[in-house]
């Protein structure tokens, strides 16, 4: 049915290239590219299929991915590479006349900060171009946005509060580490926390407010207000939404570690001077910290990740919980790598199978949840990541 580039041989790109090779009926031809092409064929000799091609680029050169889409030609390129990197790919999209879709917002490397604006300003080329751009489908965001379309067509005349519960009860074993790009990650978290309220952005120091959420299967787990990015669509596109937040969970011991980066300058994102060398502190980090491409092997428990809804049908007060958890050692057995890769990297391949399919094809530039949420629920079940719903039960929010 098509051809897919995708471009980003991490955790999560290691997930992608092996559900897309087992839906060989809609992805025809593979290709996974990255800035080291070895990766990208250690992928490839995991999945055991020799069809699939690979190939070194620059994401961050325009005239590199330019001369890849135009080598290779494929429908849609699935974005699996760095936050960073977005513009530089959705450029070349539009100069070869590909298709697009990533699972995390546009950010700027000398900036912790994120937001839509920089990718949605590309809405009407894409729109001329007749291109579809899919941004953040992954599964915070990404499925938690589909959660919440799926919820206002199905359960609710009126979605009011919207809370997204990010549980990880796992244990990798490992003193401290990050379950995806420690540079991603840790500007993620160390940023001030931020939620929507009757209408406007309320700002909160970073992880200072939390609270217990029992998560199913795993009990209670202190739950930290963050800022992250969906929050930012979804309020836009559920206009009935008086409050929406977001809670991760971290053990003491994780926020002790971090809270030492921090004060050692570690976790500084502006270069140094070092014997006559620039280096970013929070890059040296990154290498000295585990791989988490290493950490699934010896990885137990599982994750939990939901949307927890209040809101009117029929004009009385419902509420609906739906979520799912992920085990990392069957993420593991299946595709080698752990259940924060495999909860990201199942959805973006059924993204882009929404897209081939022709379901999700759409001139512009579009977040998930302005699709039709009903045939992608539908694969999450058939594709490892099957979801569960609790009517009218107590939210604890």
């Amino acid at each position: 049915m098509g051809k897919v580039l995708i471009i980003g041989a991490g955790g999560v790109g290691t997930v992608v290239a092996h559900k897309v090779a087992q839906n060989p009926d809609v992805f025809t031809e593979i290709m996974i590219a990255s800035r080291t092409k070895s990766k990208c064929d250690a992928v490839v000799k995991a999945i055991g299929n020799p069809n699939i091609r690979t190939a070194q680029v620059d994401a961050d050169n325009v005239d590199e991915l330019v001369a890849l889409f135009n080598d290779f030609k494929p429908e849609i390129v699935i974005n699996v590479a760095l936050p960073y990197q977005d513009l530089t790919i959705m450029e070349a999209c539009l100069k070869t006349g590909v298709n697009y879709l990533d699972t995390a917002n546009y950010e700027p490397k000398d900036v912790a900060h994120f937001e839509y604006s920089w990718q949605w300003a590309y809405k009407q080329r894409f729109e001329e171009a007749g291109l579809t751009a899919i941004l953040g489908c992954g599964f915070d965001p990404g499925v938690s946005g589909v959660y919440t379309a799926y919820a206002a067509k199905h359960h609710f005349d009126e979605i009011q509060y919207l809370d997204i519960v990010d549980c990880n009860a796992g244990n990798h074993h490992k003193a401290f580490a990050t379950n995806f790009n420690p540079e991603i990650n840790i500007r993620e978290i160390t940023q001030n926390g931020r939620y929507y309220e009757n209408g406007q952005w309320v700002t909160t120091q970073p992880l200072e407010i939390h609270k217990d959420l029992t998560y199913p299967n795993i009990g209670p787990r202190d739950s930290y207000l963050l800022y992250h990015e969906e929050l930012e669509s979804l309020v836009k596109n559920f206009p009935t939404i008086k409050r929406a937040r977001f809670w991760m969970t971290f053990g003491q011991e994780y926020l002790t570690h971090l809270r030492v980066i921090q004060d050692i300058g570690m976790a500084r994102i502006d270069p140094i001077d070092y014997q006559g060398m620039k280096i970013v502190p929070l890059q040296f980090l990154k290498a000295v910290l585990p791989n988490p491409q290493d950490l699934g092997e010896n990885y137990e428990g599982e994750t939990s990740i939901g949307c927890r809804i209040r809101g009117l049908k029929d004009g009385k007060e419902r509420t609906y919980y739906v979520y799912n958890n992920c085990s990392h050692q069957e993420a593991y057995k299946e595709t080698g790598m752990q259940g924060v890769s495999y909860t990201t990297g199942v959805p973006a391949m059924i993204g882009a199978m929404m897209f081939l399919k022709g379901l999700w094809k759409r001139p512009g530039v579009w977040n998930v949840e302005e699709f039709d949420p009903d045939p992608f629920m539908e694969q999450l079940n058939k594709q490892g990541l099957p979801w569960h719903e609790v009517f009218d039960g107590d939210l604890e929010l």
